[in-house]
């Protein structure tokens, strides 16, 4: 299966409005959704979040220039909320997926739905 198509899948669940795998560096984009570009400087900074949470916990998660709330930041996954939508980021073994939840999805049937991507993908050794 394609990049694109695990973007394409995660995107007809109806759950995930917008998504990107990157690099586990975050210095490479496999798949993107159409208008889901980050920044350079944002995708740094999500990588280094996942070993060093604490400058996400100071400055916020960013993507795409929104300040997201942090819910959770560890080594495997990062949780962000701006009112009702919100972001799923989840780290594998090669790389990062990064999702939006738009409003009207509740939290945790997005969350559902990335980490087992994520966890299919740490099976295959990605």
């Amino acid at each position: 299966m394609s990049w694109q198509a695990y973007i394409d899948n995660l995107t007809a669940s109806g759950k995930i409005d917008r998504a990107a795998i990157y690099s586990r560096a975050g210095d490479s984009a496999w798949a993107v959704s159409p208008g889901f570009t980050l920044s350079a400087s944002e995708l740094s900074e999500i990588a280094r979040g996942f070993d060093t949470p604490s400058g996400l916990q100071a400055k916020g998660l960013l993507a795409q220039g929104v300040k997201y709330f942090l819910l959770r930041a560890d080594e495997r996954s990062i949780y962000g909320k701006k009112g009702a939508e919100g972001l799923v980021l989840v780290r594998t073994t090669q790389a990062i997926l990064i999702t939006h939840y738009p409003d009207g999805v509740q939290a945790g049937e997005a969350t559902k739905i990335v980490e087992q991507l994520a966890d299919y993908l740490i099976s295959v050794g990605y």
